[in-house]
Order: structure tokens, then C-alpha cells, then sequence
């Protein structure tokens, strides 16, 4: 057995190591973490819950929603309807739109009437796609909800059979599963947020200037309402990939769920939810340093022989420190020149070697009396 099977051997057990470490993180990241957030119960809990059950994330926005209602919305009414008033007076006095300005009365009504019920439209669109959603992922009995129903067998094998690149792809899948969980967590924190405002931007949905506001912030609370029903597909999918590439693409999708509503006019794109491609790119880059880390640790005893050892020592010690200055995918090129550099150069030095150890046995004698010639040939 060579060096070179060694040096492969041992790479190749330091990868399946840290592959094995990311898949015990990720599986109960995904077991422990998403799928808890994901089920029927967590994301559509009761605004009220009754026979004293413990009070989700939405009982306390419902509250402070009414209360911002009773003390800003009904009190804000009387300057709204002055707002329009002086709008009135406005275009009563530059030009004839009186035909568009006899909507805004009705307007301010409706907008008055819902600021008031907000809570329980909300509900209601809680509970139609809380209803959806678990007819949806009780698909195939719920087997998205395990990652080893979601891997398959071919993870293990995949991530023991294939070094560097289970390792990248392993980080990839970690970082798309733990970007999931921070996306549905932050859907979560939306609908409170949305459920306590909503009041206030309808309130400002006569005034023209400021009916975006209230449309955009309504049709967003709806498409976070139905978020996880588009989001499980992409999972439930997943169950049983047949190939690692698979899985990392649909997970993909999952995390992109936010840009598949966006497509259809939505305005989940634009709030900051992590981008899928952001968060494949950054887990292979991640992926790839920290491999490129790993070559250097195991480099680093090779490079003590430049101080230690001869000539091999010191080859070996040039290549190992030229490939660790740069990131995997840059390394094999590099390692390949070095190599090829490196095997020329010590080629060309036995060639002259022998040359001259040939030289010294056929003028032997003639190099310890005439060194001349010797000196001449050299």
C-alpha cells in the first residue's frame, strides 16, 4: 500500500466522519424541530382555546388586537372621516371627479366595519386553510413527518459511499432544514404581528394614498395562512427520494415555497424569508470550506517535513501547503499541475543524476587526477 492510498484512506474515513456527525445534528433538527412546527395543531391553533387549554401564539395578538381597537382604531375613525373631508373639499374645488369621490363614503364604512371584526375574518381564513391543511399532509399517513421515511435507505449509503460529496451535500441538507424551521417559526410571528395591525391598515384602506397598505397587508395574511399547505407537498414528495440530489431538490422547493406564492402576485418574496438558492449555495460553499479545512489539519503533519525530511519530504511539503490555500472545487486542477510539476522536476533530477553518476565510474580515474574534464562534463 502506497502513500497516496493511505493519504485517500484516511480522507475518506475524516468525510464519512464528519458526514455521519451533520446527519445525527440534522435528523433531530428535522424530527424535533420542523416537524412539531408543521403538525395540524402548531400551525393552526385556535385564536380562543377552550376547556381550558393552554393559549397559542394567536391568543395573545387577538387580545392586544382588541385592545388596539378600543383605544386607536375607534377613536382614529373621526380622523379618517375628517381626512376624506378635506379630500372632498380638495377636488370639489380643482376639478370635477366628483363621480370617483362618491365611493369613499361607502368605503369608510366598510373599512370601519371590518376594523372591528378583524379578529374574526382572520379566524375564518385560519380555520378554511386549517382545514385544508391537514387532508393535505395526512397523505401516504403522514410519512413526511420522519426523516428516515424521508431519506430512505440510499441516504446512509450515499453518505459512506461517496467522501467529499456526501459531506457537501450533507451540510447543504442541514442548512435548507434549519432555514425551514426559521421560516415557518417566522410565518408563526407574521400572523401575530399581521393580526394586531390589520385593524389599524383597514381602517386606512378608504383614503387612496393608503389603500395598498391595507390590501397587501390582508392578501399577506392570507397567503401565510395557507404557507404550510404548499410547503408539505414538496416533503411529502420527498419520501423514499431515490437519490440524495433529489432530496436536496426538494427541499429546495420547500424552502422557495414563499417564491412559488410570490409568482402568483403574492408578497411573501418581500419580506425577507431566506431564498432557497441563497441557502443551497451557502451550504455547499459552507460544505466545501470547511472540507478545505479538513485537507489542511491533515496536511499540516506533511508540511513539518520541509523542515524535517529531504527532498521527497519538501515536494511533499510545496504540494500539500499549495493545495489548502484554495477552496475545493479549485483543488484538483491545482493538486493535479503540482503533481505533474513536481514528478518533471524530480524526473529531470535522476536523469541528470544518473548522467553524472555514469560519468564519474567511466572517468573515474580520471577524476581523481585530471578533475578537469569532470568539472567540464558536470
Amino acid at each position: 500500500m502506497g502513500v497516496s492510498d493511505v493519504v485517500q484512506a484516511f480522507l475518506f474515513a475524516l468525510f464519512a466522519v464528519l458526514t455521519t456527525a451533520l446527519w445525527a445534528v440534522t435528523m433531530p433538527t428535522y424530527n424535533n424541530l420542523l416537524v412539531p412546527e408543521l403538525l395540524p395543531a402548531a400551525a393552526y391553533p385556535p385564536i380562543f382555546p377552550s376547556n381550558g387549554a393552554a393559549p397559542s401564539f394567536l391568543t395573545l395578538a387577538a387580545h392586544f388586537s382588541a385592545y388596539l381597537v378600543a383605544n386607536v382604531v375607534d377613536p382614529g375613525v373621526v380622523l379618517v372621516a375628517l381626512a376624506l373631508g378635506a379630500v372632498y373639499l380638495a377636488r370639489a374645488v380643482t376639478s370635477p371627479t366628483r363621480v370617483r369621490l362618491e365611493s369613499l363614503l361607502p368605503r369608510l364604512v366598510v373599512a370601519v366595519v371590518l376594523a372591528n371584526v378583524t379578529v374574526p375574518v382572520a379566524g375564518a381564513i385560519l380555520e378554511l386553510a386549517g382545514a385544508v391543511y391537514p387532508v393535505v399532509a395526512g397523505f401516504d399517513g403522514g410519512a413526511w413527518q420522519s426523516w428516515a421515511n424521508l431519506t430512505g435507505f440510499g441516504g446512509l449509503k450515499f453518505s459512506w459511499d461517496n467522501g467529499l460529496l456526501a459531506f457537501v451535500l450533507s451540510f447543504a441538507l442541514f442548512s435548507l432544514v434549519l432555514l425551514l424551521a426559521l421560516a415557518v417559526a417566522a410565518r408563526n410571528a407574521m400572523l401575530a404581528v399581521l393580526l394586531v395591525l390589520l385593524p389599524a391598515f383597514s381602517l386606512l384602506w378608504p383614503i387612496p394614498a393608503l389603500e395598498p397598505l391595507a390590501r397587501r397587508s390582508w392578501m399577506l395574511f392570507g397567503e401565510l395562512a395557507f404557507l404550510p399547505v404548499v410547503l408539505v407537498v414538496p416533503l411529502e414528495l420527498a419520501v423514499g427520494s431515490p437519490s440524495m440530489l433529489v432530496l436536496v431538490a426538494y427541499l429546495a422547493i420547500a424552502l422557495g415555497a414563499p417564491s412559488l406564492i410570490n409568482l402568483a402576485g403574492g408578497q411573501l418574496g418581500r419580506l425577507g424569508f431566506p431564498s432557497a438558492g441563497g441557502a443551497l449555495t451557502g451550504g455547499i460553499e459552507r460544505g466545501l470550506s470547511v472540507a478545505t479545512v479538513g485537507l489542511a489539519s491533515v496536511a499540516r503533519p506533511v508540511t513539518a517535513a520541509r523542515r524535517t525530511g529531504g527532498g521527497g519530504g519538501a515536494t511533499a511539503a510545496r504540494a500539500a501547503s499549495s493545495v489548502t490555500r484554495v477552496p475545493l472545487p479549485f483543488t484538483a486542477p491545482l493538486l493535479a499541475a503540482e503533481g505533474i510539476g513536481r514528478g518533471a522536476e524530480a524526473m529531470f533530477r535522476h536523469v541528470k543524476d544518473a548522467r553524472l553518476a555514469l560519468a564519474s565510474r567511466r572517468f573515474g580515474g580520471l577524476d581523481r587526477d585530471h578533475p578537469e574534464p569532470l568539472s567540464e562534463l558536470r
